[in-house]
């Protein structure tokens, strides 16, 4: 997987703990897990939104006054 390996990985994770220090990784983590969560909701959801009023609704008052 892009070349690697358990060492490197592991002086990446040392080299995230000494700049963001422990109390911030939680942080970090959930913040991820969320933009992910958001980004795979919105690949999901259908590209167009449907605004055209349906027949079986009533008028409102300010569409009356319209007329």
């Amino acid at each position: 997987m892009f070349g690697i390996g358990m060492q490197e990985l592991l002086v990446i994770l040392v080299l995230v703990l000494v700049i963001f220090g422990a109390k911030r990784l939680p942080e970090i983590g959930g913040g991820l897990g969320r933009a992910i969560r958001n980004f795979r909701q919105a690949a999901s959801e259908p590209d167009e939104i449907d605004i055209t009023p349906k027949k079986d609704q009533p008028k409102t008052d300010d569409e009356d006054k319209k007329a």
